[in-house]
């Protein structure tokens, strides 16, 4: 007797595995998930990206303010921001370079950074970073970084 009220429980239950249909449900639903997260990933990750620019462009402004303090004058158009690392013609006072790499650097999209002289309201120069698109204009992470911005 002990023994049949002991299998009892267990005469009912037993083992079923998943439908096929059921195994897709979820994988589809793990798919949604995904999507979901990835794309927010990858949001974050352009968005550090615009981060970097800034950071980036405020060091080069830095540099750009010290080239003046030293040779008086902020490099011209032409000579653009290779004035930081190698010396223009007819700077004596040059002490550089002014940038601690020994080429210009890229914006985070590896697109090289605009000098424009003159800048933006009335200011001496603007250095711009072209955004995800490397075009000009834009939304979102395709937006122009501007030193005049910062």
């Amino acid at each position: 007797m002990w023994k049949e009220k002991q299998q009892k429980p267990w005469k009912h239950l037993r083992q079923r595995g998943m439908t096929l249909m059921e195994i897709l449900v979820v994988l589809v639903l793990l798919g949604i998930v995904m999507s979901i997260v990835a794309g927010n990933f990858l949001q974050r990750g352009e968005k550090a990206k615009a981060d970097a620019a800034r950071i980036q462009i405020q060091e080069i402004a830095q540099s750009l303010d010290l080239f003046k303090l030293e040779v008086g004058r902020y490099p011209t158009q032409s000579e653009g921001l290779q004035a930081l690392i190698t010396a223009p013609s007819g700077a004596s006072r040059w002490n550089g370079p002014y940038w601690k790499q020994n080429q210009v650097p890229k914006d985070p999209w590896q697109s090289e950074y605009k000098y424009v002289v003159p800048g933006r309201s009335g200011a001496p120069y603007e250095v711009i970073s072209l955004g995800a698109d490397g075009r000009e204009g834009g939304e979102g992470v395709n937006k122009d970084i501007s030193s005049a911005d910062l």
